[in-house]
C-alpha cells in the first residue's frame, strides 16, 4: 500500500504562485505514474498534470505553460508548481499514483492511491 499526503495549498490572488507537495510513504518499491488532479465544487475530478515512469510530463490544456510537475525520487515527493494562477484554478487538488505498468493518463480509474486533497483558492 501507498500513502499520499498533500500540502502547500492556500489562498492567493490571481497571478500568484503556489507549490504543492505530495509525500509518498509505505511500500514503495516500484516506480509509479504520478498525477495531480483537481475537483471544483459541483464539477467532476479532472486531470491537471501527470508524470509517467519515463519522465514524460503531460498537462491539461487549461494549465499548460503555467503549471509544472516534478518529482524527487530520493525523497518520494511529487511537486506541482503553479504559476500565474487564475480564479478558475480554484479547487481541491489531489495527488494520485497509478501502479506499473502505466503510461501516464488522466483516467482517474487507473489511479488506485489518492491523497486527502489540499484546497487552492484563487481570488
Amino acid at each position: 500500500h501507498l500513502q499520499l499526503v498533500e500540502s502547500g495549498g492556500g489562498s492567493v490572488q490571481a497571478g500568484g504562485s503556489l507549490r504543492l507537495s505530495c509525500v509518498a510513504s509505505g511500500h514503495i518499491k516500484r516506480r509509479y505514474c504520478m498525477g495531480w488532479f483537481r475537483q471544483a465544487p459541483g464539477k467532476r475530478r479532472e486531470g491537471v498534470a501527470v508524470l509517467n515512469t519515463n519522465g514524460r510530463e503531460i498537462y491539461s490544456d487549461s494549465v499548460k505553460g503555467r503549471f509544472s510537475i516534478s518529482r524527487d525520487n530520493a525523497n518520494n515527493v511529487l511537486y506541482l508548481q503553479m504559476n500565474n494562477l487564475k480564479p478558475e484554478d480554484t479547487a481541491v487538488y489531489y495527488c494520485a499514483a497509478d501502479p506499473p505498468p502505466c503510461s501516464g493518463s488522466f483516467f482517474t480509474s487507473k489511479y488506485i492511491y489518492w491523497g486527502q486533497g489540499t484546497q487552492v483558492t484563487v481570488s
